[in-house]
């Protein structure tokens, strides 16, 4: 593997907005914290209505207001973000705004960045709001735990094969994973650009799946860094559009499992999946009221 740029130390921050109201705020609060470094933050925005990103451009000098053009999804807004960037800028933070980060938490990231050379995404520990510790580092999803995650996940959630993919027994320690939360990645951008990005067929939901998986097909490390700790809200932008945003979690797991079981052999898997996916979308739709 060749990588064909070269890039500075400078890191910045790609936020993707859409109508991230008073988070976003406490998102550039806690940011200021977690680094000694100067940071660019990009705020790639997918149609905001609430002015917050606007407001939050105009009222503090490093932090831009970038446009999508529409809502574009989260991989896509990411992407159009780190093409604003420079090559001064080899260290990108991919991240939602719903999240607060912990004093020094970015330059635990970096150093761990040296540590693993190559180590091509880094992704902190991640508390929800009581505390509890997000299984945020996860096994890319076989079919095997795929299937019995999918299946027996919403009612038996300790199931083996839901403990197997979410690592929710391993340690935390520093190590690798096969993929990390998109809700707060550190990216070498050499790495990023190696896989050309994020896949952009992904609205919403796999796509850090899609990028953990891809990065370890061209060699980079995915590394789980739980010295480094935020806290993420959740659910901020998409809690109004809960039955959209449960057809588009099913979309994204049959076009991910699909793309890696291509071909006239695996036919009626492919076709199996699809029934069986949205035979769940319908019911989980259903259950939510919509």
């Amino acid at each position: 593997m060749t990588d064909a740029r070269t890039y500075g130390d400078e890191v910045a921050v790609v936020v993707v907005t859409y109508s991230p109201g008073e988070t976003l705020e406490r998102f550039l609060d806690t940011l200021d914290k977690a680094t000694e470094r100067s940071v660019r933050v990009i705020l790639a925005d997918n149609g905001s209505t609430d002015g917050a990103p606007q407001r939050a451009a105009a009222d503090r000098e490093h932090v831009h207001f970038v446009p999508t053009g529409g809502n574009l999804g989260y991989g896509s807004a990411a992407n159009r973000g780190v093409a604003e960037l420079g090559d001064e800028y080899g260290w990108v933070v991919v991240a939602n705004p719903d999240l607060e980060w912990g004093p020094g938490s970015l330059d635990e990231l970096l150093a761990a960045a040296g540590r693993w050379p190559r180590g091509g995404a880094f992704g902190p520990l991640i508390r929800e709001p009581n505390g509890a510790v997000y299984p945020s580092a996860r096994l890319l999803p076989s079919l095997g735990r795929g299937a019995g995650h999918a299946v027996l996940g919403k009612i038996w959630p300790d199931n083996p094969w839901s403990r197997a993919y979410r690592q929710s027994e391993a340690a935390i320690e520093e190590r690798t994973a096969g993929w990390l939360s998109g809700s707060c990645l550190l990216l070498r951008r050499t790495a990023f650009d190696s896989v050309d990005g994020f896949d952009p067929r992904y609205f919403m939901y796999f796509e850090d799946v899609d990028l953990g998986d891809r990065l370890g097909r061209a060699g980079w490390l995915n590394v789980y860094v739980p010295s480094a700790e935020i806290m993420h809200i959740g659910g901020h932008s998409t809690s109004g559009a809960s039955a959209r945003m449960l057809r588009e979690h099913h979309r994204s797991a049959y076009r991910y499992l699909a793309d890696r079981h291509p071909g006239p052999v695996w036919a009626p898997l492919r076709a199996a999946l699809r029934a069986g996916l949205e035979l769940r979308a319908r019911i989980e739709t259903r259950s939510a009221g919509s």
